[in-house]
């Protein structure tokens, strides 16, 4: 089972808009998947509501519960599971974090939002977990913009995701209507660029995985 913490104690950074997308791309190709909503405004949970019975499933947690959450949806059957985290809140974002392969963080490429990320990343290096940034919400063409936010986030001591999601209509238009922009838009950008994403996050949790086993 591969367990996907979103984290970032920055507000408005994507965290849902990652969790859920990154969620139903994992179960368009083939993964149980589960989103766990840690967040007491239940963004995923209503987007969930919304979307009735269809997978994947939303179930909300309070921090404490995460870790049995877990191992009771392993249990059921689930196989890839994402963590959504409120923000400002770090007993969720410290548990979520815990018990997770790798850790997300989303973060929009300007001054502010890169700033912020640094108490998310002085959280992260408490567990030694592998993590890295995925920038979200930036204009989608402005290679400069990008190139010197990864030299930032590097000099903070953390990875840059090689795949961003820039911010398009598709992923508001898709929330609307209780869905991911892989069903409300299969052969669109957003989905092409959450596609990567989910595959270049299996080959890392792979990666992490050996390299923690001494493969």
């Amino acid at each position: 089972m591969t367990i996907i913490a979103i984290v970032s104690q920055k507000g408005g950074s994507g965290k849902t808009t990652l969790s859920v997308n990154l969620a139903a791309a994992a179960e368009a190709a083939g993964a149980v998947a589960l989103i766990i909503d840690t967040d007491p405004q239940a963004t995923a949970s209503q987007w969930g509501a919304w979307r009735a019975d269809k997978a994947p499933e939303v179930i909300d947690s309070a921090p404490p519960r995460i870790q049995a959450k877990a191992e009771a949806a392993q249990r059921q059957g689930a196989t890839f599971i994402v963590i959504d985290t409120p923000p400002h809140a770090d007993s969720a974002a410290s548990r979520a974090v815990e018990v997770a392969d790798l850790v997300l963080v989303p973060c929009r490429p300007s001054a502010f939002d890169l700033a912020a990320i640094k108490t998310t990343v002085s959280l992260v290096r408490l567990f030694d977990k592998p993590a890295y940034v995925v920038f979200t919400a930036g204009p989608p063409h402005a290679p400069r913009m990008y190139e010197e936010a990864v030299e930032l986030v590097q000099g903070f001591g953390i990875k840059a995701c090689l795949y961003i999601l820039p911010d398009r209509a598709v992923y508001r238009h898709a929330s609307a209507a209780g869905a991911s922009v892989i069903e409300f838009e299969p052969n669109g950008k957003a989905a092409a660029e959450i596609t990567a994403l989910h595959l270049w996050t299996i080959t890392h949790v792979t990666m992490s995985t050996a390299a923690h086993e001494g493969v």
